[in-house]
């Protein structure tokens, strides 16, 4: 069965009409008649009743039934020329938490782009649990998430260890000390941001987290157009930290009793597609190259 009667038969029902289909496709109004003959020889039977004097066509019981099948047809062909167009380009899909994405990852996505021109990347942004269900129905090839969780089947190991400092606005005052204890942070000025179960209970130990109300955050970028009074602090990532304090608004010290460093770790299934297989190990070497085992990320 051939796509050009599926596509002159399609043309006619959308139009309901052989002249205006032919005026849609471009073509004699002989020649859509006649791919339309051939498609009804191929299938066996009879798409449209052709009476004089009817201002529309008139598709027959089988005509309707087949207008379905005729779609889905239409649908896989044009898959079909997007796949030949792409030859032997790789799709590659990547999930990763927001703040990876932003300030950890974006070094990672420039190497997969310049060292594998077959490679089509897919970035989506999602959190931890979203991302160990997409590996686990094998939506996504690799994830990068910010909590360790057994899972069958599953790979699961560190890709970087990225250190907690604080971060204030720049002034005079608060470029006296490079390090800074704990006990000298107001809890009243502190934009706070969850980092993860082992943060949490390390903040705890300093501040009660719960009996006092700060500003609370869940995005990473939140922190920064929040912080407008030099009282005003926050703890985050370093990666994060270092993307801020560029433009010399804000300054980054290290405290005298630090938060435990955030582990983030690289997702993906035990049984890769074979034809992805190499690929991943190429990313595999392009993410050892970038982020170090046992080292603290940092872009200085």
């Amino acid at each position: 069965m051939e796509f050009l009667g599926i596509e002159a038969f399609l043309a006619i029902v959308q139009t309901q009409s052989l002249t205006k289909a032919a005026e849609m496709l471009h073509l004699s109004q002989s020649t859509v008649s006649y791919r339309l003959k051939i498609l009804e020889r191929d299938v066996g039977a009879k798409l449209i009743d052709r009476k004089k004097g009817m201002p529309t066509i008139q598709l027959t019981t089988f005509g309707k039934s087949f207008v379905a099948l005729a779609e889905r047809w239409s649908m896989l062909n044009r898959e079909l020329e997007i796949l030949h167009a792409r030859g032997s380009q790789i799709n590659l899909n990547i999930g990763a938490a927001d703040s990876l994405n932003i300030y950890v990852l974006p070094p990672l996505y420039q190497m997969i782009i310049q060292q594998c021109p077959a490679v089509r990347l897919q970035i989506r942004t999602q959190h931890t649990m979203e991302s160990y269900e997409s590996i686990e129905r094998r939506e996504m090839d690799l994830a990068f998430v910010k909590l360790e969780k057994a899972v069958p089947n599953m790979i699961i190991e560190p890709f970087y260890v990225d250190e907690m400092v604080l971060v204030r606005l720049a002034s005079e005052e608060n470029t006296c000390a490079k390090v800074i204890s704990p006990l000298e942070l107001d809890y009243r000025h502190e934009l706070y941001f969850n980092w993860g179960p082992a943060y949490q209970v390390w903040h705890e130990r300093w501040w009660d987290t719960y009996s006092y109300s700060r500003l609370q955050v869940d995005a990473a970028a939140l922190i920064f157009s929040l912080m407008l009074d030099v009282r005003q602090w926050a703890i985050v990532p370093r990666s994060i930290a270092n993307a801020f304090v560029k433009p010399r608004k804000f300054v980054v010290q290290q405290l005298s009793t630090p938060a435990p460093p955030r582990v983030c770790y690289k997702l993906m299934q035990k049984h890769q597609d074979p034809v992805k297989v190499r690929l991943l190990e190429e990313i595999n070497h392009f993410i050892k190259l970038i982020y170090p085992e046992g080292k603290t990320f940092s872009i200085n």
